[in-house]
């Protein structure tokens, strides 16, 4: 199994972002926190500073299994100004492997032409920027390759969506149990 990469940018929305890298190391994942700014230190939406592991230009991602963009403003909107993270998942969407996006950060995917014909969700306000998609208000959504999740409140579901998505529904009845989760 590759590497799950998590970019991340100053106002990301810390639920989706650490509810969802959390739940898949625990699912014994390989995660790393890649951030797309100079800094390796990144601050969320709600003032909580996190210590990346890497920043984008001292990636190669050889071992990419899954791309995850949480949301936040203003981190959404910087993951979709970064030509070298754009230029990543379109090369992840030509070879079919899985992206996830939660609350803004669909509208990256959006932007690039990767949600036509496709049923998404997204954080409401942001669906004007998924041309051609089919908008659902369900908590997650994964249809093909793409994974999308509403907001932080879904940030758990969504999790257990990618590792449903990587390591099979097993793996996620193990981590229900092992966290308590209530579906």
């Amino acid at each position: 199994m590759g590497t799950v990469y998590a970019f991340f940018a100053d106002g990301f929305e810390e639920i989706e972002a650490l509810t969802t890298i959390d739940t898949l190391r625990r699912a014994g994942l390989d995660v790393e926190i890649v951030s797309v700014t100079p800094d390796e230190i990144v601050v969320g939406a709600h003032d909580v500073s996190v210590l990346c592991d890497k920043n984008f230009e001292n990636c190669d991602f050889f071992d990419a299994e899954l791309l995850f963009l949480p949301g936040g403003m203003p981190g959404a909107a910087t993951l979709d100004k970064h030509e070298g993270l754009r230029k990543l998942i379109l090369s992840f969407a030509e070879k079919n492997k899985p992206i996830a996006a939660i609350c803004a950060a669909p509208m990256v995917l959006g932007k690039l032409g990767l949600l036509r014909g496709r049923r998404v969700t997204c954080y409401p306000s942001f669906e004007q920027y998924l041309e051609g998609a089919e908008c659902t208000n369900e908590p997650v959504v994964r249809d093909g390759n793409i994974i999308t999740g509403i907001g932080p409140g879904a940030a758990m579901e969504f999790a257990l969506t990618i590792v449903d998505t990587l390591l099979g529904k097993e793996k996620v009845n193990e981590l229900v149990e092992a966290m308590c989760v209530r579906r």
